[in-house]
């Protein structure tokens, strides 16, 4: 898949789209003494505290330039980076940990930065067979490594962790998944530029601990059926979803409308992470969205290393 992928197509946004913050709520809410809290790191990246437990998804810190927001769209042949010295400064500081890392998909923007983190904190790694053999090749601990298909619902001290089937964003007019592909964890190729790294499945997530649970999605996309049932207190919805019938309203009425919706995959990650958050155009619409199909919930804007607590 050699042409270029524009993130705008994927969610259905116009170029022009300007960032707009404006009437965002504060990221902030009176606490319930359970010691959860979600902290953003761009992206997809979250940061779940638990007292003394932290869960990570998707984290990625590096954000090398792709130009994946521009008019041209992602160019397939950028070499994957991992920036070392900006993860090293989190971690080695006692800022950022992790007993677990959740992976929702293989892309460049949600995967490339695992490996090297699950080295440096020892965290447990969830993710596909085909996640796992990505990480794997790209230098993650074998034994740290660990594969889930969806449908796993997993307790650990002070958490529990529910693996769901999922999918990924719907691209253009094809509504065509970016970067197609799986691959088995035999496979040695190393994966060297950003279309190397495939989709391979789409898990979402929700943790619960303290009393509260969060639900995350890596993409602008679900299995309505997997998620009957489930009643998050906070919802981590990404921007887009234009090409899916009833993105917002069925997502929002299949978990009763939850409490808090936290938008996420909402900046332009081409601008660093101690930079606010650059819209890339999705914020708007999918606040939108969100109160016409679930007024009760409150949409709230987290910015980049800002913390929420329920």
């Amino acid at each position: 898949m050699n042409e270029k992928i524009s993130r705008r197509g994927l969610f259905g946004v116009s170029a022009g789209a300007a960032a707009v913050l404006a009437g965002a709520q504060a990221a902030t809410a009176a606490p319930r003494n359970t010691g959860f809290s979600l902290r953003w790191w761009g992206n997809n990246s979250w940061e779940i505290r638990l007292g003394e437990k932290r869960v990570l998804i998707d984290p990625w810190l590096t954000r090398f330039k792709t130009g994946t927001y521009s008019p041209q769209g992602a160019d397939p042949e950028t070499p994957l980076e991992v920036n070392k010295k900006l993860i090293d400064r989190y971690v080695d500081s006692g800022e950022l940990r992790a007993d677990h890392i959740l992976v929702t998909h293989g892309h460049y923007d949600h995967l490339t930065d695992v490996p090297y983190l699950a080295k440096k904190t020892g965290a447990t790694v969830l993710g596909t067979e085909t996640h796992l053999s990505l990480m794997k090749a790209l230098g993650a601990p074998e034994d740290q490594l660990a594969v889930a298909s969806g449908g796993e619902y997993l307790a650990f001290e002070g958490y529990t962790i529910r693996v769901l089937r999922s999918l990924h964003s719907a691209v253009g007019p094809r509504a065509q998944v970016p970067f197609p592909g799986s691959r088995t964890l035999s496979c040695r190729d190393v994966p060297r530029r950003i279309k190397d790294l495939v989709e391979g499945g789409t898990l979402s997530y929700q943790v619960s601990g303290g009393g509260l649970s969060v639900l995350n999605f890596g993409g602008s996309n679900y299995v309505e059926s997997e998620l009957a049932g489930l009643r998050p207190d906070v919802l981590l919805m990404p921007a887009g979803g234009a090409k899916v019938v009833g993105y917002a309203s069925r997502l929002l009425t299949t978990l009763g409308n939850p409490a808090y919706v936290l938008p996420t995959h909402w900046d332009d990650f081409d601008y660093p992470l101690d930079e606010p958050g650059r819209d890339y155009g999705g914020l708007t619409p999918l606040r939108e969205a969100v109160a016409q199909a679930s007024p009760s919930s409150r949409f709230v804007v987290v910015d980049h290393l800002q913390t929420f607590t329920p």
